[in-house]
């Protein structure tokens, strides 16, 4: 859903520059609150795996395909904020050097595609987990569906936009018939790729999912033992282990109806594992994508592509200001294999990705330390 130069005009595309200008600050300053010094190295791979599958367009009808748009995915798991400033890199990284997406065309870009899929991904993920039981499961149904809904979202919201600026004569009706259409079932692949990736950390390393804080963790409860019936007028009661030497409680019996504690609730104090595992893996996973697979991704123009072509929406769209970098197309200039030229693109921008992406969440996360000790 890149949108090119020319499909907007100059003044809806300021705008839409304003408000996207507007969303990452707000998000840099949110993002504070979601960083730590653990998850502010897992956002940037979250940034370069989103390039890296976002590269791997399915097809979803007669000549069309679709590709991640990532708000969703990245709202779980690093946070809002965070997963605003995620897909904004992205988009940033993919119109400077791979020509995707326009310049003028950003401020939309980021508005549609990271703004608008996250704040809606997030808001439904929150109101289902909120309402559902508290089980990991419901973290995985409830990407599903919050990814699902984001991406008709954003096909709206670009109809919205282009009701305001666009530079073509085409009825906004048939636009938003033709974009909801395709965008529906192009949200079916991101609810499966989203629910898959978001399902596949929490069986590992739920405490590293930010949607998955409080949801996973199965509360504390408070219930008799099935062995010993409750003595008539005996009055539930837990008591929390304590330092004493075990001989003082060696052979005290416990009365009858004694509740027992369920549960598995982490010691306050618990110590933090590492992550470095799950990045390495993250990033090995990107690299394949980008590097590999991306090689047998379908040819099919997307979504917006084929609307616009279809309904003559195209017909202003400019040269891209970057259209000679050597990396356009997401092929590298001067290397005749296809196969050879696609990978190490898409291997330069999973790389060029994280690099970005993690320095800006790690300058995020000292300012947030920063700030901390002042207080302190």
């Amino acid at each position: 859903m890149h949108v090119p130069d020319g499909f907007i005009d100059a003044p809806v595309s300021v705008a839409t520059g304003v408000v996207a200008a507007g969303a990452v600050a707000v998000s840099l300053r949110g993002s504070r609150r979601e960083l730590d010094e653990r998850t502010a190295p897992l956002a940037g791979l979250v940034a370069a795996f989103i390039f890296a599958v976002q590269m791997l367009n399915f097809p979803v009808a007669a000549g069309t395909s679709g590709h991640l748009l990532g708000g969703a995915l990245a709202a779980i798991l690093v946070g809002p904020y965070t997963g605003v400033l995620c897909v904004s890199v992205v988009l940033l990284m993919q119109g400077v050097l791979f020509a995707d997406g326009g310049l003028t065309a950003l401020g939309v870009n980021i508005t549609d595609m990271a703004l608008v899929t996250t704040v809606v991904a997030y808001a439904l993920f929150r109101a289902i987990v909120k309402l559902a039981p508290h089980r990991r499961r419901t973290v995985t149904v409830a990407s599903f569906a919050a990814a699902l809904i984001s991406v008709p979202a954003a096909a709206v919201a670009f109809t919205a936009i282009y009701a305001l600026g666009g530079t073509a004569d085409v009825a906004i009706s048939k636009v938003f018939a033709a974009m909801v259409g395709v965008h529906v079932l192009i949200g079916i692949g991101e609810a499966a790729i989203t629910a898959l990736t978001v399902g596949a950390v929490v069986a590992v390393r739920p405490d590293l999912v930010y949607g998955a804080r409080g949801v996973t963790a199965r509360p504390l409860e408070i219930r008799s033992s099935p062995l010993a019936p409750a003595a008539p007028g005996a009055v539930a009661r837990a008591e929390a282990p304590t330092a004493e030497p075990a001989a003082a409680t060696a052979g005290t019996p416990e009365p009858a109806g004694t509740p027992e504690l369920t549960g598995t609730p982490e010691p306050a104090a618990a110590p933090r594992r590492s992550a470095r595992r799950v990045w390495w893996a993250g990033l090995a996973a990107a690299l394949l994508c980008a590097g590999v697979v991306s090689f047998y991704a379908s040819a099919s123009p997307d979504g917006l592509e084929k609307v616009a072509h279809d309904k003559g929406i195209d017909k202003k769209t400019e040269d891209h200001a970057a259209k000679d970098s050597p990396l356009a197309d997401y092929g590298v200039k001067d290397i005749s294999d296809a196969r050879l030229s696609g990978g190490l693109a898409g291997v330069i921008g999973v790389g060029a990705t994280l690099a970005v992406g993690s320095g800006v969440f790690i300058v995020v996360r000292r300012r947030r330390a920063t700030a901390e000790s002042e207080r302190g």
